[in-house]
């Protein structure tokens, strides 16, 4: 059984790589990237390095070869990624690739505003209509992104926020790759969906709670409207417009409820508990 990974120079990549030669033998473990070089050190465990880029989609086909399953890492490309990645999953699909695997996102619904579902379920409906099997892992939020806003917020006692009543069931990038690498090795009977959650959903209260206990004075959640949001994060962070508007769509997606539902996956597929954002903090 070999096992693939696309995108394995990113930070998640890496993290899946480093689970999977966990439990399988390096010589069936293929890391693809576009700069293959970059990952010499896991050549040197005698594993498979092989360069395939989602701007080449002739590049795919030839790194998809021989392998029996494989994690397509959705790209970080927002907006315009969709094709490639369908492209991808085509490519996949004729060079008779079992079972495909792709990180997606909570919720890829209708009526989701969050600015990344699109991509998200064009993705997941390439993989519907592929003929391979597939497996969905939709990857609650980021806890790591979320280090940055508290550290800020216990540096000025304030914790500025759209999401109003919302919460996220924010989930560790290592516990993504963790169960990333479980799914990989598990034998399935037919297609299956993950919805990959920490182990609690947060609201802005709590998240408020835990920045104040890493500063020295207590943080007040500061509720603004979305146009106000985005501004602040034009005005004050700097982002450009289109990133503070996606941001802010997230927090959008939360107090419409997409964002706050828990599983207990990570459990069922690593055998240990989601990672709480404090323990991470």
């Amino acid at each position: 059984m070999t096992f693939a990974i696309t995108g394995a120079s990113g930070q998640l990549g890496r993290l899946t790589a480093d689970a999977l030669l966990q439990h399988v033998d390096p010589a069936d473990v293929v890391l693809i990237s576009r700069n293959p070089g970059g990952l010499a050190e896991y050549g040197a465990r005698g594993v498979d390095l092989r360069a395939g880029d989602f701007a080449d989609p002739s590049s795919l086909e030839p790194a998809f070869t021989g392998v029996d399953r494989l994690l397509i890492i959705s790209t970080d490309a927002v907006g315009s990624r969709l094709e490639p990645q369908i492209a991808a999953v085509q490519a996949a699909a004729r060079a008779g690739v079992g079972r495909i695997l792709y990180t997606s996102i909570t919720r890829p619904e209708p009526g989701n505003p969050a600015g990344v579902v699109a991509d998200h379920a064009g993705t997941e409906q390439a993989l519907r209509e592929s003929g391979t099997r597939w497996t969905f892992l939709r990857n609650a939020i980021y806890a790591d992104m979320q280090l940055p806003t508290l550290e800020q917020a216990a540096a000025t006692g304030r914790l500025v926020t759209n999401v109003g009543d919302g919460r996220f069931a924010y989930v560790t990038r290592a516990d993504c790759a963790a169960a990333a690498a479980a799914a990989l090795t598990r034998d399935e009977d037919g297609d299956a969906i993950y919805d990959i959650t920490g182990p609690d959903a947060l609201s802005s209260a709590d998240l408020a709670a835990l920045a104040s206990k890493i500063g020295d004075q207590e943080v007040q959640v500061v509720d603004v409207d979305d146009e106000a949001y985005v501004a602040g994060l034009v005005q004050a962070a700097g982002l450009p417009q289109p990133f503070a508007e996606l941001l802010a769509s997230f927090n959008i997606a939360a107090r419409l409820g997409y964002f706050d539902q828990v599983s207990d996956a990570v459990a069922g597929l690593t055998g240990r508990g989601a990672t709480p954002l404090a323990a991470l903090l």
